[in-house]
């Protein structure tokens, strides 16, 4: 018995290694996801950072809500067929695939990256999935189609029960991190005011 105890441990790992199918399958079995987020943006003609915090939720039938609130507010809601954007309690900016397609695609793309949509994302990138061990994983992703492949050089996500980190790498050789903490997966179900962010305009 102890050496079958050994064996499970020497070989466990190797049976238990995570593949992006199992990433996007465990994505798909958290139906509401919120956490907190911190985001730095080093451009290379400024001397500081570009930072901003807030808070977003990820829900698997409806889309995302991204909620900042520092250095000023912005909220983004983002579903199927538009985004909306309110900066500051203006007026809310609607985009939509007939009125700006690539914005629209871009924006699109995100809740494939938060859901580990391989289907989308093979469509866009050539894919590079690490297993870091102990359910850690590194997605590397090299865009292949226009205007992605205009904008950025690469896209690093890591994480390992959640999406913990995405690094995005673009062409001005600019630099964005966005990093994220305190994933809650309850309740699993929107609340009210969550339920008209995505109803509203």
């Amino acid at each position: 018995m102890k050496y079958f105890s050994l064996l499970i441990l020497l070989f466990s790992p190797l049976v238990h290694a995570i593949t992006l199918d199992e990433l996007q399958q465990r994505f798909t079995e958290q139906p509401v996801v919120r956490a907190d987020f911190a985001q730095t943006r080093t451009i290379k003609d400024l001397p500081q950072p570009l930072r901003s915090q807030g808070k977003m939720l990820i829900a698997r039938d409806q889309g995302l809500l991204w909620d900042q609130t520092a250095p000023f507010p912005m909220a983004l809601m983002l579903d199927d067929s538009r985004m909306v954007q309110v900066i500051n309690g203006q007026p809310p900016q609607i985009i939509t695939a007939q009125n700006n397609p690539q914005m629209f695609q871009f924006n699109h793309l995100l809740r494939a990256l938060f859901q580990a949509d391989r289907a989308v994302l093979e469509q866009n990138f050539r894919i590079d999935f690490q297993d870091k061990g102990e359910g850690r994983w590194h997605l590397t992703l090299t865009p292949v189609t226009t205007p992605l492949d205009k904008i950025f050089a690469s896209i690093d996500l890591t994480g390992q029960q959640y999406l913990d980190h995405i690094q995005l790498n673009d062409k001005q050789g600019d630099l964005t991190e966005i990093i994220f903490s305190h994933h809650r997966l309850t309740p699993t179900t929107l609340t009210d005011d969550e339920r008209q962010r995505f109803a509203a305009h």
